[in-house]
């Protein structure tokens, strides 16, 4: 299958307009089971604000937030593909670019020690663009997370040893929700990366804390590991907004890799109730928009 790079430029744009406005059908589910089991009054009456907020912004075709993110496009080329790498690169920056543009909405995108902005939502290494594969044959998938500040700084790496065992994993990230507390703008979807070296690591917690709702780790141990600290982290009272209460995640979850015989790092990246994310998949037939 041949992909058309005009195509692609355009999904990219539509992408980032769609993730920005539109929240997926899981995180809808997650405040409504949240809604249900809250059990304190103030948290609830939180809930149903942030419910509301949702509700208004795509009825009248609004911004979930205000804060546009830092632009991630998550590629997956199946096995039957034919695409010029780097121009499918090239198309999704131009198309991350136009969609800034031509919306318009405020572009996040600084540089790092001038902050001059481009205006556009890219700069150097941004969108940032991570290309893997998939064993489906006739397919290109491209799912759009726009990251914002508040969920991405509260960023943590902790280069355990071994002797410390699995209690350390979790005291790390137990002591991780207690300090964002409500500057994530709970409910999160806390990530966990467990293995790797350093920087996969913050890699599996950034894919963990961007999955959808519903979705479980493959690893045995791992899925084991997202249970347990689902419902510890929901119980430090830290609450919708940090205001208190039994809401403060959505649930926790987890990515591993095989790491060195004398480590154990563990790193925590944090998504915000705003949990936004939205995907095209290129067939024969044409292409597909969801979540």
């Amino acid at each position: 299958m041949r992909i058309d790079l005009r195509e692609v430029e355009e999904a990219a744009k539509e992408l980032y307009i769609r993730a920005l406005k539109r929240l997926p059908p899981d995180i809808k589910q997650g405040f409504d089971a949240l809604a249900r089991r809250e059990s304190d009054a103030g948290a609830q009456r939180m809930l149903g604000t942030m419910i509301a907020n949702i509700k208004v912004a795509e009825d009248t075709d609004n911004l979930l937030c205000q804060d546009t993110g830092i632009p991630i496009y998550n590629v997956w080329i199946g096995r039957g593909v034919e695409v010029d790498g780097m121009a499918l690169k090239d198309a999704i920056r131009t198309g991350c670019a136009r969609s800034t543009r031509e919306h318009p909405f405020r572009s996040s995108v600084v540089h790092p020690t001038t902050r001059v902005n481009a205006q556009d939502s890219t700069g150097r290494g941004i969108p940032v663009i991570n290309i893997d594969f998939t064993g489906e044959r006739d397919a290109l998938v491209i799912e759009m997370v726009p990251k914002g500040s508040g969920s991405e700084n509260n960023s943590w790496l902790r280069m355990a040893i071994p002797a410390e065992g699995v209690d350390a994993i979790k005291t790390f990230v137990v002591d991780c929700v207690l300090e964002a507390g409500g500057k994530t703008c709970p409910p999160t979807i806390v990530g966990v990366g467990v293995g790797g070296t350093a920087d996969l690591c913050v890699h599996l917690a950034k894919t963990a804390a961007t999955r959808p709702l519903g979705t479980r780790c493959e690893d045995a141990e791992g899925a084991k590991l997202e249970a347990e600290l689902s419902a510890a982290v929901n119980m430090l009272g830290v609450g919708p907004q940090g205001l208190g209460g039994d809401s403060t995640s959505f649930a926790v979850h987890v990515e591993t890799a095989a790491t060195h015989i004398t480590m154990n790092p563990v790193a925590v990246n944090m998504q915000c109730h705003s949990a936004r994310r939205a995907r095209a998949t290129f067939r024969p037939a044409g292409v597909e928009y969801g979540y």
